[in-house]
């Protein structure tokens, strides 16, 4: 009829009875092991009775009360006092008032609670606690409370991962480095009061990473005494917010989870991109989201707590709560240099290797970190660089059909994985910069004619920022292009560009001509619209860091644009309208003018326009902006023979783009010299050859392309009889 449960209050209690010489066995004795039981231990913690004190008046009240046996009867087995008789028979009336099949420890409780003459009913209402209260908590179910109870214990490891552990299985990735980070953490962690470390740092600079690093650090012991046993868990935000539909709900988790660590003396919570939980679980008119109730446990010191965020959002949400970010002791998280992102994936080397069942040939990562800096810019070392290494191993495993063992990654895999990434060509990824610049004169003679002095000017000024013979901080190279329209300005910076393996971007200045369309290229004022979105100029700069910059027609800008220019050329910066700064060093900066430049050039002659041109620049640009350009080159007029040699170069462009149709153009030296003739004006330069080359080639030959002589491919010859563009099959 007495439940197991039951059976073993009242065993535990003749065991106590007896290993204390009690003579007698009284409702105390029961009760006091009644409230130790995990059923009414919940009951009375729910109405918050403070059990410690309970129990503790509870034994005193025991030892002094009950009669011990004497040293000659020790072994005697206690009696049964009259009043616990009374309690278990009161107890058997209370049962069969129930639909219970058998008697549990609610109705010895209960039937204790009846006896209004008893210490323990005494000692509940001392705490405020009437048998209403305990009777209306009875109805709604102990176990449904303890499966409460369980369920808020287990909400830390419901919503978070435990580091210290993940380390101790081998589960985290060694940490090369960062020692001088984990040796801040530890310090402020031993703090009496807001011992919370906040990581700051670029994305994928390591921030998380040194917290692992922590966690290591305790599995091997290398931390004081007082972390030896520490536990780091990872705060999952998504998780925590999930689920919590109704007002309330997300605040009783998050509370949940603060008493466990705080319970726990060796818990720490770690936070990653803590920024989240301003605002977090917050409903309208309401204050109270996942910060504010953070607050007064981080002032206190009871709670640990370390977070991470970012430069940007530590500035745009994190720093305007001031309460808040005031309980955190920031710790900046800087980019490794070259030098320690290579040790880095040295460190990791191993791992990846025996994950990708391959090696890393000598050279391979010192390049990976190289490439990664120089190509993948919105992203940060080593981050990036271990991106590279992880993908080539992938990559080279993969692609191996054969299943060829001791596979060896290349630098040559680096090199064709940073270009998948980067979306460069190959080559520009193989060459180096010593051999771009070497080389780079005589393959920009080849493609651009006529203009010999500006590519030697460009190339010297280049060679000498790359050689650090200057000593400011300014772009790889500052220039103003002058000349008349069509004498290729645009030209030579697109070619330029395109040896040099980098981006081009084109601003044309006619579109900047009002003051208020300059704010489009660093980004609108707050309160405007496209305020988030950034500037032209400055996000087109931040995604492609190596870029050939042309300004065309500078003179049609704005003047508020020439201070936006002197910042760049002059500390190779800019920032935009959200305060962040963008960096020119690697850019080439191309401005384009035709100020001065004449217009009355005869077919064979190049009139010198430079003193025209020398004067209009200097009437026009102030001398503090004139003093910051590494050179003003003045393109020369085409000559005669020069749009000859254009016209080799449309009909070479024009080959290449018929070789997948297996059409070849051949041009006779007349046709040459009636092309450079009717496609040369002297207002527009050799601007008007290709609408020439348009009407006179590809119209007649697009025809035959698709539909005649030339659809399966072939020969076609050009020549000019009669005043005439004849073809010949």
């Amino acid at each position: 009829m007495i439940n197991v449960e039951l059976q073993k209050i009242f065993a535990q209690s003749i065991e106590y009875a007896k290993a204390n010489d009690h003579e007698y066995i009284t409702q105390e004795h029961i009760f006091l092991h009644l409230i130790r039981n995990e059923k009414i231990f919940t009951l009375l913690d729910d109405l918050q009775i403070n059990l410690e004190d309970v129990i503790k008046k509870l034994k005193d009240y025991i030892h002094k009360n009950t009669p011990k046996y004497p040293d000659t009867l020790k072994d005697n087995n206690p009696i049964e006092s009259i009043t616990l008789t009374e309690t278990i028979e009161n107890m058997t009336l209370w049962f069969k008032s129930t639909n219970r099949r058998s008697i549990g420890i609610e109705d010895m409780f209960v039937a204790i609670l009846q006896d209004k003459k008893a210490y323990s009913t005494y000692l509940l209402k001392v705490y405020g606690l009437e048998k209403v209260d305990i009777l209306d908590n009875l109805e709604e179910g102990i176990e449904d409370k303890i499966s409460k109870k369980k369920e808020s214990d287990a909400m830390l490891a419901m919503h978070s991962v435990e580091l210290v552990s993940l380390a101790r299985g081998g589960k985290i990735d060694p940490v090369i480095g960062r020692s001088d980070e984990v040796r801040r953490i530890v310090e402020i962690l031993g703090r009496r009061k807001k011992n919370n470390p906040l990581l700051i740092g670029e994305t994928g600079v390591g921030k998380t990473s040194i917290v692992e690093a922590l966690a290591l650090e305790i599995v091997d012991k290398n931390v004081p005494f007082e972390l030896l046993k520490s536990e780091i868990y990872m705060l999952d935000m998504s998780s925590l917010i999930a689920g919590t539909k109704y007002r309330g709900d997300f605040e009783k988790k998050l509370k949940s989870v603060i008493k466990e660590v705080i319970k726990d003396k060796n818990a720490i919570l770690f936070i990653d991109e803590i920024h989240s939980i301003i605002g977090a679980g917050s409903v309208s008119n309401s204050s109270m989201d996942a910060s504010n109730i953070l607050k007064p446990y981080l002032s206190s010191g009871k709670l640990r707590c370390i977070g991470a965020t970012t430069y940007e959002e530590y500035r745009n949400d994190f720093s305007k709560d001031k309460a808040f970010s005031r309980r955190f002791a920031k710790i900046d998280v800087l980019e490794p240099s070259t030098e320690d992102a290579i040790k880095i994936l040295e460190g990791l080397k191993p791992t990846y290797e025996k994950f990708h069942n391959l090696t890393f040939e000598t050279g391979s990562l010192e390049l990976c970190v190289q490439l990664a800096k120089k190509f993948i810019n919105d992203r940060f070392l080593p981050d990036s660089a271990i991106d590279i290494m992880d993908e080539v191993g992938s990559s080279k495993k993969f692609n191996n059909n054969k299943l060829k063992k001791n596979l060896k990654v290349t630098t040559k895999d680096i090199e064709i994985t940073i270009s998948k990434i980067a979306k460069i060509p190959i080559q520009t990824a193989t060459k180096s910069d010593l051999t771009l610049l070497k080389n780079l004169k005589r393959n920009m003679l080849k493609h651009i004619f006529g203009q010999d002095e500006a590519i030697n000017t460009i190339c010297q000024s280049i060679k000498i920022k790359r050689a650090n013979l200057t000593t400011d901080n300014s772009p790889i190279g500052s220039f103003l292009f002058t000349g008349s329209s069509g004498v290729g300005k645009t030209e030579v910076a697109k070619e330029l560009s395109k040896q040099l393996g980098i981006n081009f971007s084109r601003f044309d200045m006619s579109e900047y001509s009002e003051a208020y369309t300059v704010s489009r290229l660093i980004g609108a004022p707050a309160g405007y619209v496209g305020y988030d979105k950034g500037g032209l100029l400055t996000e087109a700069i931040r995604k492609h860091p190596y870029t050939v910059l042309l300004l065309d027609e500078i003179e049609k800008a704005h003047p508020d644009l020439m201070s936006l220019l002197l910042q760049i050329m002059d500390n190779a910066t800019l920032t935009d309208s959200n305060g962040n700064i963008v960096s020119f060093q690697n850019v080439i900066l191309i401005l384009t003018s035709n100020l001065g430049a004449t217009e009355d050039n005869i077919m064979g002659f190049a009139k010198d326009d430079s003193l025209n041109v020398s004067k209009a620049v200097n009437k026009f640009f102030a001398p503090e902006f004139r003093n910051r350009l590494d050179a003003t080159i003045n393109f020369a007029s085409l000559t005669k023979l020069v749009i000859i040699k254009i016209v080799d170069k449309f009909i070479e462009d024009l080959n290449d783009k018929l070789k997948d149709k297996l059409v070849k153009i051949i041009i006779t030296t007349v046709a040459k010299k009636a092309l450079a003739k009717f496609g040369y004006d002297k207002k527009m330069g050799a601007r008007p050859l290709q609408r020439i080359i348009a009407k006179e080639i590809k119209i007649p030959l697009s025809d035959e392309i698709l539909f005649g002589k030339l659809k399966n491919g072939g020969t076609v010859e050009v020549d000019f009889v009669n005043s005439k563009f004849i073809f010949k099959y």
